[in-house]
């Protein structure tokens, strides 16, 4: 394992107690290197190792003034490790001492990740101001749901002020007009102690193209791989070592400097790297370091489309050891079970047998072929505990990815949005909610960026035009995802919550989530303690789940009639526990609140149904 400072970053500009400025640069390629101090107007050379390393100690630095890197040529560049970035990320950098803040979650211990139920959200459209202090007034909103971690979409600095946070250009700085460093690190406090986790989505395959600098640095990039945004970061090429340190601080900081319980990992299929040890493998080692030195538990979840459990097997296993990753399939398999065109991504999904298949295995194609692929692809999952997938109906992307954003609300009736909330929710995998889901949000969320350069948001409106003919056949005019309006579309209406039909749906999820929380069968995630049968004619899924002395009787309808179904053999008779049909959350009929064994049943139309024995 490289040698990396856990107890403080190496890279950047750092304080000692003593109000010295420690700064470190790697830029191993360049000759000369200064830092030019703002207030001052003065430069000092930094002095360079013999592998690539500037440094410079030096007490005309302090907490708050700005500066910028000067280089070879003259050229005055961004501090590539910001912390913040004022004014833009075309400007000057501002110096940050992280430790100086007086944490109050001293008691917090992170969940155990099987009692993870995840809230995503992204920052500036969460509330109206768009800030980590507005997103704080809602933080009782959340518990009141009864999520256990909120999960932010990526907070580090890109261009402008509006963005997904996936064009992030400075992966240290903490995006300035969401309330930069400070913000983030009272917005974590807080939510520790109101008993909430904080999970924080980073990008680690690409940089985003307006204010990226980091090719005048030093090598961060190599034309060894090809991206979907160019040339692959250099994590096993040539001065690889300074690079790989330069992410694996990066994980180190979020969780030691601003507490974070865990962090989302973006795309990690297009992360290349054919080293001896792979840098997910490198980083979870630090990470576990890291835990062993203060105590506190982190998580590494990952976003991946390759269906391989071995980014989440153990380390002893040949895995990574990542510890949960998204699970796509579920929810393709879900959306077309509901009714989603087969167009796309959802194109090999066949509805309740594929749904049936990710209950079971998380993937619906664990080694079979794939036409859309031309091979066959993924392997099985066996022996891999359910907390290692996080399962979804929604999500940014696949709301996002949409050409108008429409969120499921605008797509499916009220009763098949309770259907849904209830399969992710009584899955024996960790659920994730988009935020506004629980209440019928009825904005869209659409992509939008503000870029600084005319000729890059030009491509970006080419590109998504391009996107959405693969999913929409060009159908109709997407929204410019360059102008605020689109940004301001898609703020969520927290004065929808007012209205009764919005009301009962937050209502359903909040008793949902607790039905989740109260039954051992619903909350035991050992998916051998599990049956699925699907009914592909009649567009039903029969699941029972157990533990100990419970059973549990889950009853999926997604046609749009009525379906009579046979109840199963069992010693005791059946007690209702869950009906998304009955009239208290503004369904048709409810069924009996007792059936007996070897009886008959009626479902009704796009319903949940929940029975209980014990």
């Amino acid at each position: 394992m490289q040698s990396i400072n856990l107890s403080s970053r190496t890279l950047g500009v750092n304080f000692s107690s003593t109000g010295e400025a420690h700064i470190v640069l790697w830029a191993p390629l360049l000759e000369h290197v200064a830092i030019h101090l703002t207030k001052s107007n003065t430069m000092y050379p930094l002095v360079k190792d013999g592998f690539g390393y500037w440094e410079l100690t030096t007490t005309e630095l302090q907490p708050g003034d700005t500066y910028q890197f000067v280089l070879n040529d003259g050229k005055h560049l961004p501090d590539p490790t910001s912390l913040s970035q004022p004014e833009s990320v075309h400007s000057i950098s501002e110096a940050v001492d992280l430790s100086d803040y007086d944490w109050h979650d001293q008691h917090w211990q992170n969940l155990p990740l099987a009692d993870y139920i995840f809230y995503e959200l992204h920052v500036g459209t969460f509330t109206p101001e768009g800030t980590f202090a507005a997103l704080e007034e809602k933080l009782d909103h959340l518990i009141s749901l009864g999520v256990t971690a909120i999960e932010l979409m990526p907070i580090a600095q890109f261009p402008g002020k509006r963005n997904w946070g996936y064009d992030g250009v400075y992966p240290f700085a903490v995006q300035h007009s969401y309330g930069g460093v400070r913000g983030l690190q009272h917005l974590v406090d807080r939510c520790h102690q109101k008993g909430l986790a904080v999970i924080l989505d980073v990008v680690y395959n690409h940089m985003g193209p307006d204010g990226n600098y980091f090719g005048q640095y030093g090598p961060y990039f190599t034309d060894k791989y090809s991206t979907p945004w160019g040339d692959g970061l250099n994590f096993d090429d040539e001065h690889c070592d300074g690079v790989r340190q330069f992410f694996i601080e990066n994980v180190l900081m979020w969780f030691r400097d601003f507490h974070i319980d865990g962090l989302r990992l973006d795309a990690v299929h297009a992360i290349r790297d054919f080293s001896p040890y792979h840098i997910l493998q490198e980083i979870k080692q630090h990470v576990d370091a890291l835990s062993e030195q203060t105590g506190r538990t982190h998580y590494l979840i990952v976003e991946m489309d390759l269906n391989d459990t071995r980014y989440i097997k153990p380390m002893e296993q040949g895995g990574y050891a990542m510890d949960a990753q998204w699970s796509d399939e579920f929810h393709h398999a879900l959306r077309v079970a509901a009714g989603e065109e087969r167009m796309g991504y959802y194109e090999e999904m066949n509805g309740m047998n594929h749904l049936a298949k990710a209950f079971r295995d998380a993937y619906v194609y664990t080694g079979q072929y794939s036409f859309r692929r031309h091979k066959k692809f993924g392997v099985h999952t066996d022996q891999i505990p359910g907390e290692k997938f996080v399962v979804f109906s929604q999500n940014h992307d696949h709301v996002g990815n949409r050409m108008m954003g429409e969120r499921t609300s605008q797509l499916v009736s009220f009763e098949m949005l309770k259907l849904l909330a209830g399969t992710v929710l009584c899955s024996p995998y960790l659920p994730l909610l988009f935020m506004g889901e629980e209440w019928a949000e009825e904005n869209p969320f659409l992509y939008f960026v503000d870029h600084t350069d005319p000729k890059l948001s030009a491509l970006v409106r080419e590109g998504r035009r391009k996107e959405f003919a693969y999913f929409h056949n060009g159908d109709g005019e997407a929204p410019d995802p360059t102008i605020e309006e689109t940004f301001q579309q898609s703020k969520l209406q927290w004065s929808l919550l007012e209205k009764e039909h919005h009301q009962t749906l937050f209502r359903y999820y909040q008793a949902l989530i607790a039905l989740r929380k109260a039954h051992p069968a619903l909350k035991n995630l050992d998916r051998s303690q599990m049956e699925v049968v699907a009914d592909e004619d009649r567009d039903l899924l029969i699941i029972r789940r157990w533990h100990e002395k419970q059973d549990v009787l889950i009853l999926l309808n997604f046609s749009k009639q009525p379906q009579a179904v046979p109840v199963p053999e069992a010693k005791l008779a059946w007690h209702k526990r869950w009906d998304s049909a009955d009239v208290r959350w503004n369904g048709p009929l409810g069924a009996p609140e007792v059936i007996l064994p070897d009886s008959g049943l009626t479902i009704q139309p796009e319903s949940i149904l929940l029975y209980i024995h014990e």
